[in-house]
């Protein structure tokens, strides 16, 4: 029997889902609210296809067996919370410098610390940016419906893929645990995308050279390949090096391989924005309140539109300049104390008036709350 295309799901569901459909052949995590029901679906899953599930000691070994994993060739992927995250900190600056392309998801809940196990908060926004020591470019991707969970998770395995990089799904408790009705695409209609092979025998192969893509080929380890692997800055044999003109350059590539593809990655959605005066910026469970306000607004004669943020980093600078300009006014919802509205407030410069409605009591934002603060203002 055929399974129906259209689906009661949850958003952790959905993300389990969407995984598989990416090709996902790999899971490793440490269970924790509110991102459990992933490990469980996964665990299920993956050995029903005949596919590794690995239930580790903690957090920090789910992200290294993910590591382990994705060099020799799986497409891996691990799923925890706000304490799991700030423990993987470590291994994912690792998994960045070594290019090591994996899916990390973190349904964000009160922090920090043990904080709101069962409550929904949006403050890891800037920790899934610089959470790690040094200085690398970053993928974030951030859904807030249960359909985007799926569709998201697939572009996240993809980017991945594509970019040799670790992409951080930021999700939160509830987009996590609502369920909405969700159309699937059939398996053939997903877009899969594969890393890049490499199209030489072993003994001419060199792990970290590049073409004109800045993205080098990846070997499967155990597949005839060997090579060197390391946290340290590396030339492209993989070993260490200090020398200027070469860490100079891997510094440029590892930054020039995102940064070439701005465009690709600043993804967006606007709703009703064509003739908006006042334009909510938002994200997350915060862009449903936000949407709904919208749309009470407009029954009241109000010129309201919103901006809906699907990537977070890299910021998604151009939309975002676009939405602000000729505008009377921005408001950025966020369950935090403006994490983003910083980002929005810095690609401003001047072009409107930008305000923040931040709320950090493990509740969401509603729409009459937003309307409410857009009377204040006024």
């Amino acid at each position: 029997m055929a399974r129906p295309r259209a689906r009661l799901l949850q958003g952790n569901e959905a993300i389990s889902l969407g995984a598989l459909a990416a090709g996902c052949n790999f899971f490793a995590g440490y269970p924790i609210t509110p991102a459990s029901e992933i490990t469980e679906i996964m665990s299920r899953e993956l050995p029903a296809l005949g596919h590794p599930f690995i239930q580790m000691e903690d957090e920090i070994a789910s992200l290294g067996a993910c590591i382990g994993a994705s060099l020799a060739g799986k497409k891996a992927m691990t799923a925890t919370s706000g304490p799991g995250f700030s423990l993987m900190q470590e291994n994912l600056g690792y998994a960045a410098i070594a290019e090591v392309p994996l899916v990390l998801v973190n349904v964000m809940r009160g922090g920090p610390s043990t904080g709101l196990p069962t409550n929904v908060a949006q403050g890891d926004v800037q920790q899934a940016r610089w959470g790690t020591h040094g200085d690398h470019p970053a993928i974030v991707l951030c859904p807030a419906t249960v359909g985007q969970c799926f569709e998201l998770t697939v572009m996240a395995f993809n980017w991945a893929e594509r970019f040799r990089t670790p992409v951080i799904l930021l999700g939160d408790e509830v987009v996590a645990h609502m369920r909405e009705k969700v159309a699937l695409p059939a398996p053939e209609e997903v877009e899969v995308i594969e890393r890049r092979q490499p199209t030489v025998p072993p003994d001419w192969y060199v792990p970290y050279k590049t073409d004109g893509s800045l993205i080098p080929r990846l070997a499967s380890l155990g597949q005839g390949y060997r090579y060197h692997v390391t946290g340290l800055v590396h030339d492209e044999r993989g070993f260490p090096t200090r020398r200027p003109d070469e860490v100079e350059p891997f510094y440029a590539r590892l930054f020039g391989k995102i940064s070439r593809h701005f465009s690709d990655l600043e993804l967006v959605r606007a709703f009703e924005l064509d003739d908006a005066e006042v334009v909510f910026i938002a994200y997350g469970c915060t862009a449903r309140a936000a949407q709904a306000a919208v749309r009470i607004g407009r029954e009241k004669g109000l010129k309201l539109g919103m901006l809906q943020l699907l990537s977070l980093w890299p910021f998604p600078r151009r939309p975002v300049e676009e939405a602000l300009t000729g505008r009377r006014m921005a408001l950025v919802p966020e369950l935090n104390m403006g994490q983003i509205s910083r980002e929005v407030k810095r690609v401003n410069n001047g072009r409107t008036q930008v305000l923040r409605h931040g709320k950090m009591d493990g509740n969401m934002i509603t729409p009459d709350e937003l309307l409410n603060r857009l009377r204040e203002v006024k």
